[in-house]
């Protein structure tokens, strides 16, 4: 409580300035928009595109950009980031705790956690906000780049979504990617600004105001990208048109991921009957637009009887794999696979000698006879698609597989066929460990019969010492039963290599 008669170190919401007032307008972003606005082909150009992101003068009256506290907002919710135990130390939440009172942490205990992307609400305590939405953003690693758009796009949506659900008023956002977690600040703030966006455009009539609460640091960041989501005219609609990014979410905003994009027709019901148009349709997608709602396709059953025929094209062909291989993966990522996780039959390990990722399968962890298969087709589907994104070798140990553990060739050859083509260009090698006859026979005939190109990478170690060439000890993970294996059978060999040396 602030003594009687003293200021109050609380912000009143309403006193700030809204997005739409014009003293923050600038007609030239920067120097290159200068440019930009000087050339009057291009300028003709851009005023016949529609912004996905057109002026909106009662959506930019909600929005409020503050370089403060947002622990010291005075509206109806705010929001703390923090991590899935709710205890993170950060200045934003550290400043939520010392203003609300101890009586938080309290409350947080019985949350018992909160799930990266999830959102939960508590009181606001001795805050001058009534709630408080706590959301936990996800760590940023490059090469779960998609994962993490996606977690960060659901932390503003869930936020959105409980503010609606509660009838809130006005919500203060902190900037939810924090430094700890090593999300780039530029990417977060897209995604950050084109959720509310899209959030207020379809659900957002009884949200009165938004607040952007950032830092010194973050303020230069947000004042850059905001007119682009949010411009206060058409000419800072036309100037920031071209300063989108290639992404900007579907008609919710969320991250477009491509194997998950809906095949939709511009009018159901209405298709011309003239099939002519490869040509024409490539043209009409360009008028259309490259997201995920507005990308149409072709009649896929169609499609399906012509390749029964032998009269699709190959690139036709080549398009229809894809889209068969993207409802597997699809698939992969929405169903419960922790079954055939807990195998550990499958695992990334390090790289080869050349710098190329190492995949390791144990032969024996795969209970064939006991496990859906299809369920161990999605698992490696889901586990191998970042992976196979660039050049990768597979290391497989044979090593005392039994008869119920074999792979059966129509399995392989299903697995072939259905997994996209970065697989099997971006495989290098094959080492297939410890092999059998029985298995080097089998191999040959599925590598000869069945499948092209991949004789020439697979090669027979009959020990560890030959896979060590490839890659060191030290970058692989190799199961203790192999090593005792290795060790008890080809004892002799390293006798022989110890004597000759």
């Amino acid at each position: 409580m602030d003594p009687l008669g003293a200021r109050s170190k609380f912000v009143e919401v309403q006193n700030l300035s809204t997005w739409d007032q014009p003293q923050g307008v600038q007609d030239n972003v920067d120097g290159e928009n200068h440019l930009m606005e000087e050339d009057d082909q291009l300028n003709n150009q851009l005023n016949s595109l529609e912004s996905p992101f057109p002026f909106r003068q009662d959506i930019n009256s909600k929005i409020v950009l503050f370089n403060g506290d947002v622990a010291l907002l005075n509206c109806t919710a705010i929001v703390n980031t923090s991590n899935e135990t709710l205890t993170d130390k950060n200045p934003v939440s550290d400043s939520i705790h010392r203003y609300s009172g101890p009586e938080l942490r309290d409350e947080l205990l019985k949350l018992k956690g909160c799930r990266t992307g999830e959102a939960k609400m508590t009181e606001g305590f001795n805050l001058a906000a009534r709630f408080i939405i706590h959301t936990v953003g996800p760590k940023y690693k490059a090469k779960y780049r998609t994962a993490a758009e996606s977690s960060l796009y659901s932390c503003y949506r869930n936020v959105m979504q409980l503010s609606k659900e509660h009838a809130m008023a006005s919500v203060g956002f902190c900037v939810v990617s924090t430094v700890k977690r090593a999300y780039p600040l530029e990417d977060a703030t897209h995604i950050a600004l084109r959720t509310v966006r899209r959030f207020l455009e379809n659900h957002g009539e009884n949200i009165e105001t938004v607040v952007f609460a950032v830092s010194d640091v973050e303020e230069p960041v947000y004042r850059k990208l905001i007119p682009l989501y949010y411009p206060r005219s058409t000419k800072e609609e036309r100037i920031g048109l071209p300063l989108l990014p290639a992404d900007i979410g579907n008609s919710e905003g969320e991250p477009v991921v491509p194997e998950r994009q809906i095949r939709i027709a511009e009018k159901p019901g209405n298709l011309e009957a003239d099939d002519s148009g490869d040509d024409s349709l490539e043209s009409d997608l360009g008028l259309v637009g490259n997201h995920a709602f507005a990308r149409m396709e072709g009649d896929v059953d169609k499609q399906r009887k012509l390749i029964l025929q032998g009269q699709m094209s190959e690139a036709a062909q080549q398009k229809q794999h894809e889209r068969n291989y993207n409802r597997w993966l699809c698939r992969a990522r929405a169903e419960d696979l922790s079954d055939i996780a807990a195998l550990k039959a499958l695992y990334q390990t390090g790289v080869d000698l050349c710098g190329r990722t190492v995949m390791v399968v144990v032969g024996r962890n795969i209970p064939v006879t006991l496990i859906d298969m299809e369920k161990a087709l999605l698992y490696f589907i889901h586990v191998m698609d970042h992976i196979t994104v660039k050049e990768y070798v597979m290391v497989y140990f044979h090593t005392l597989t039994g008869e119920h553990n074999h792979l059966d060739t129509d399995f392989l050859k299903k697995l072939y066929d259905i997994v996209d083509a970065k697989f099997k260009k971006n495989l290098r090698a094959f080492y297939f460990v410890h092999p059998t006859f029985r298995s080097k026979v089998s191999t040959w005939f599925f590598t000869t019969f069945s499948v092209s190109g991949l004789k020439e990478k697979v090669h027979h170690l009959e020990n560890l010492q030959q896979l060590f060439t490839c890659i060191l000890p030290e970058q692989i993970d190799i199961p203790p039963f192999v090593l005792e294996y290795d060790t008890r059978v080809n004892s002799p060999y390293y006798t022989a290599q110890s004597s000759g040396l």
